[in-house]
């Protein structure tokens, strides 16, 4: 059976019968878990082990654990990760350390997600955070200046995916200069192309061999007066052919209030822009059936960058968690 270009949420901690009947039928690519599905290791490993058996094959399961104040699995199961933006801290009293962090962070964190099922994480955030833009991004970011971020990034990416976690990078083609939270309004950037070619797509111009990226919720007024996510001119001037990004293309939450329409009509729009995957976290199931109204299966170059992603959370290399956890202890103690 064919699937579906989507990532869908669920309601709790456990699937119930309604989602079973209906992720079966639906065959979603992916699924995405939240907070309110989580509650302790076994719960969640179980969780994971019925998606997978819902739809019959080990798909992706996504989780946002950034650290700071993005992170999904929490104390006291699982240990709190500093925000990205402390590794930048560390970076500028020795970039060596800051990468070190950086790396040891991210590898303990793949080892806490693959530990109970989960396969993908939507991190790092690269993009580039401005003084006067909205407080959404801030510390969740690296640094704001180009290469510390793009070093600090690469040592993110080499962490998850030496432990089998699948990466993604995210907001392309970059969400650091908006001036709202696109959770609750569209962002409009009005800085020439000129300008964000030097600095905003830098970062994902270093890491655009990712094998996913997600989009960001944002009008670059240089180019288009539509969001990214459903401009297909922008979304291939941008995202395509600027930044040269050629793996999976998904959206950010079609929930969030930037986009306008129904689900229905958000799915469709982002699809047809040149998102290889639609991605919607509610977990409400008539948003769920709402949201495959307007998909499609994977078919052609997403289905392919599909398959790339899949492979990119192989089997985790071996590891000292002990060693790492007291080595990044000794790091962070000199910012924390």
């Amino acid at each position: 059976m064919a699937e579906l270009a989507v990532i869908l949420g669920l309601s709790g901690p456990v699937l119930t019968e309604s989602e079973r009947a209906f992720f079966r039928d639906a065959n979603p690519w992916a699924f995405i878990l939240f907070a309110r599905n989580i509650e302790t290791p076994k719960q969640v490993k179980k969780l994971c082990e019925d998606i997978r058996g819902c739809v019959g094959r080990d798909c992706l399961i996504f989780v946002d654990q950034e650290g700071g104040r993005v992170q999904r699995l929490k104390t006291p199961h699982w240990p709190l990760y500093p925000a990205a933006s402390k590794f930048g801290e560390l970076y500028t009293i020795s970039p060596h350390l800051g990468r070190r962090a950086s790396y040891l962070a991210y590898r303990l964190i793949a080892d806490d997600l693959r530990a109970v099922g989960i396969t993908a994480d939507c991190a790092p955030v690269l993009d580039l955070p401005q003084a006067d833009a909205d407080p959404i991004i801030s510390d969740r970011a690296f640094s704001q200046e180009i290469d510390p971020a793009i070093d600090m990034a690469n040592s993110c990416m080499a962490g998850l995916m030496n432990g089998g976690i699948a990466p993604v990078i995210k907001h392309i083609p970059g969400h650091g200069r908006a001036t709202v939270d696109s959770h609750k309004a569209l962002p409009v950037i009005s800085t020439s192309r000129e300008l964000l070619e030097k600095t905003d797509f830098k970062t994902f111009q270093a890491l655009k061999d990712a094998p996913m990226a997600m989009t960001a919720h944002a009008v670059y007024t240089s180019h288009s007066s539509t969001a990214v996510t459903v401009s297909k001119s922008a979304l291939k001037s941008l995202i395509r052919d600027a930044i040269g990004f050629d793996g999976l293309v998904m959206s950010d939450d079609l929930d969030m209030k930037a986009l306008k329409g129904t689900l229905t009509r958000k799915t469709e729009r982002a699809l047809a822009a040149g998102c290889d995957v639609a991605l919607q976290c509610s977990g409400v199931l008539p948003d769920m059936v709402e949201v495959v109204k307007g998909a499609k299966n994977l078919e052609g170059k997403a289905k392919s960058r599909a398959a790339i992603a899949d492979y990119c959370a192989g089997m985790p290399l071996l590891f000292e968690r002990d060693e790492a956890e007291r080595e990044f202890s000794l790091l962070m103690k000199q910012v924390l």
